[in-house]
């Protein structure tokens, strides 16, 4: 029996480099907000439950997507990615089953990818699936650290990297399925002792590990597919993209 699936969508940041008074996330791709398409793969994989994650002008993000009757919480503190996803706990504290999450600026993102991420964690028995790529260039992302079995052995962000870790091209795209109840437990745990005073999701990852939970990696060889948009040179390339797929 599938277990019942919960995606998170965070979208709660301002996107300052995108110089526009616009949310970031209602930039459009292909002639729709950002967000709607990210919406739409969470319901073509038949989500239970989707949970949008909202801030900066949330009423006006809201308005744009209120035909899409998603359930939206606010994260008016931008306090790192582990403090957004705890702002679904009171929605999510009876949900058991697995947790997805995803981002509303990486709309490429594909709903076969996304369901193989699924299939994998449950064919693992994970208690947290990964999803990674090798990137040309890496600069900016967390890197993956694999011990000698090929195992994860950690997640850590660059800015918190050794020079030989940045070497790393494999890299976390953010995007995680959790077992819930776990997520649920761990997150408090999380701590901001980093360079940006932050709350990082990844940090839920090592706290798996370091309690011998398992964690699966997914790696996908299209890396395209989790292409953030932070700027309007990345804006330009992923509506290429997309009007090219």
């Amino acid at each position: 029996m599938n277990k019942l699936l919960a995606v998170i969508i965070l979208a709660a940041g301002k996107g300052t480099r995108m110089n526009s008074n616009l949310p970031k996330v209602l930039h459009e791709i292909g002639g729709r907000p950002m967000l709607i398409h990210v919406i739409h793969s969470a319901k073509a994989l038949n989500a239970d439950k989707i949970v949008t994650v909202l801030g900066y002008k949330h009423e006006m993000i809201k308005e744009a997507i209120a035909d899409e009757l998603v359930e939206c919480v606010l994260q008016l503190k931008q306090l790192g990615t582990a403090h957004a996803v705890l702002q679904c706990m009171d929605v999510l504290k009876y949900f058991e089953g697995n947790i997805l999450i995803l981002y509303g600026d990486i709309p490429l993102i594909k709903v076969e990818t996304l369901s193989q991420l699924l299939t994998i964690h449950s064919q693992e028995n994970a208690t947290s699936t990964i999803l990674t790529a090798d990137l040309p260039d890496p600069t900016g992302y967390g890197r993956i650290i694999r011990g000698s079995d090929n195992s994860l052995m950690k997640i850590v962000e660059e800015k918190d990297a050794t020079n030989d870790e940045r070497k790393i091209k494999e890299i976390n795209s953010g995007i995680y399925v959790f077992d819930a109840k776990t997520l649920m437990e761990l997150l408090p745990l999380v701590g901001n002792n980093n360079k940006q005073n932050e709350y990082y999701l990844p940090d839920v990852i090592n706290l798996i590990i370091k309690r011998n939970g398992k964690v699966a990696i997914d790696k996908i060889n299209n890396y395209i597919e989790i292409q953030g948009v932070n700027n309007t040179k990345q804006l330009t390339a992923v509506n290429e993209h997309y009007e090219n797929t």
